[in-house]
């Protein structure tokens, strides 16, 4: 399994590059999955639907279940977050995670730069490459956005250096 972050300040694009890999991953037959780290508090749920209706009464974990597909939302007491490590796990057998957010992991991460004087790197460790349409001069490979070929060629060969 390759696991690879997109990490990057807000707005600069981190999202937009995850959905273009998603698209590409997914398109050459790859399994998918992605996971998005959230600051705030958050809600999945529609209000007076009956699974929202169970969690307000109490159910600390609700399954939403149809043909097509399935949730699960969980309460979290004690402001516990889940680790990365436990998300990932919990899976079925992905061929790539693509992460957002969490970029204090270990694991390898592509920077997207937006504003060519704030970055995150070279403070953050494991950034394997730059996504910017800036000419940064780094000691890292820089792609364009529209490098997706390149870009993903990087990815694959995190497989590789394991």
């Amino acid at each position: 399994m390759i696991i690879c972050g997109i990490v990057g300040l807000k707005n600069s694009g981190k999202t937009f590059l995850s959905q273009e890999l998603i698209k590409h991953f997914s398109s050459l037959s790859y399994k998918v999955a992605s996971i998005k780290h959230a600051h705030h508090n958050f809600e999945i749920d529609t209000p007076n639907t009956d699974s929202f209706l169970h969690r307000q009464a109490g159910s600390s974990q609700v399954i939403i279940s149809s043909s097509k597909r399935w949730a699960k939302i969980s309460e979290i007491k004690d402001d516990q977050e889940k680790k990365l490590e436990d998300l990932i796990d919990a899976f079925d057998s992905p061929d790539i995670v693509f992460f957002e957010g969490y970029k204090n992991s270990f694991y390898p991460k592509i920077e997207v730069i937006s504003n060519p004087k704030k970055f995150l790197f070279p403070n953050l460790k494991n950034v394997i490459g730059i996504v910017s349409e800036f000419d940064l001069k780094v000691n890292l490979p820089v792609y364009k956005f529209s490098n997706l070929e390149n870009i993903s060629k990087l990815i694959i060969g995190i497989n590789s250096n394991e």
